[in-house]
């Protein structure tokens, strides 16, 4: 009798199941009909992500196989980890690892709270029109090309008509050749990058401390809070989840830095810090007279892999302490 119950019970469940289930689906086909124009506009990014983004991974499998161009990616032969045990013990490894990790943490821990004291700033100022100044000038080098940004740095710094020898020259001191100094190459491509990027990342941490209640900051200005502690307690805790979001993207990137800034900027009396792992890989992949296509993707590969991972565990610790991640 028991028996009997239970598959009765689980009959009624399984049917309750299929018919939730097809009410859904009626329900999400309802939908799609009544807002199609909505599902054709998201139809065109998705495209595009699957053609530049997800289709381009098929040629990973170049990694792993002795390409050929003449054979094609599933007629050359198969190399298994051949071209990763190669970079691994390649005298270059730990040089390209060195020069990309410590790009990428200087310039993370260099202008990563550049544009959250802009933004706070720009969020306390009364005079709104000043604001507004301020944040257009701010951001508009974000639309300035790279290449013309190198270009402006070598015209500065050149050793003969740069502005800033005239300057040192002023001081008694000979001409430099800045751009030519492998001491200075970190600095001019952080601190160029800071004046580029700060004002346009700002924006994103304006538009969270718009989401801060005003009744939070009258109410602090009743109880005789000063502006600098309406900012600790009330402004910077509103733009903490966004700021942990981006701290772990750049983590996750810290294997990555901007490829043709450092290729535009290599010159041989800097290479020795300024190889990164994504121009050597340009130039045995691409530049080079006889292109290492497996190698090159090998590289690539491993990069991914660790930044990938780095991410993850980024993802894990900021959600444990910080209670906030990405998923």
């Amino acid at each position: 009798m028991a028996t009997s119950t239970e598959a009765r019970s689980t009959v009624r469940s399984a049917t309750h199941k299929r018919t939730r289930s097809a009410k859904n689906a009626v329900g999400l086909g309802l939908r799609m009909r009544r807002n199609w124009q909505l599902y054709a506009m998201l139809a065109l990014p998705l495209i595009w992500l699957a053609i530049f983004a997800y289709w381009p991974m098929y040629g990973v499998i170049i990694a792993f196989k002795d390409y050929n161009v003449v054979q094609g990616i599933w007629g050359s032969p198969w190399a298994g980890m051949k071209y990763f045990h190669r970079f691994v013990e390649s005298y270059q490894f730990w040089r390209l690892i060195k020069n990309t990790v410590y790009l990428h943490v200087y310039e993370l821990v260099a202008t990563f709270p550049l544009p959250i004291i802009l933004a706070l700033c720009l969020n306390t100022v009364r005079k709104k029109w000043f604001s507004r100044a301020s944040q257009l000038i701010t951001y508009a080098p974000h639309f300035i090309s790279t290449v013309v940004v190198v270009g402006l740095l070598v015209v500065l710094t050149s050793p003969n008509t740069g502005v800033t020898n005239k300057f040192i020259g002023l001081f008694g001191f000979g001409p430099a050749n800045v751009m030519g100094d492998s001491g200075m190459f970190r600095h001019l491509y952080v601190w160029s990058g800071a004046w580029q990027t700060m004002g346009f990342a700002a924006i994103i941490y304006l538009a969270a401390l718009t989401s801060v209640p005003p009744e939070l900051h009258e109410a602090a200005i009743v109880d005789g809070a000063s502006r600098l502690r309406r900012i600790w307690h009330i402004d910077l805790p509103a733009i903490v989840p966004v700021a942990v979001i981006l701290l772990i993207l750049d983590i996750g990137r810290i294997l990555s830095v901007g490829f043709e800034k450092v290729l535009l900027m290599q010159n041989s009396l800097n290479l020795d810090v300024a190889e990164v792992i994504d121009t050597y890989v340009y130039k045995i992949g691409l530049a080079s007279a006889v292109p290492q296509f497996s190698y090159a993707t090998a590289i690539g590969l491993f990069r991914s892999v660790i930044g990938l991972v780095l991410l993850v565990l980024a993802n894990t610790f900021a959600r444990r302490f910080a209670k906030s991640s990405l998923w």
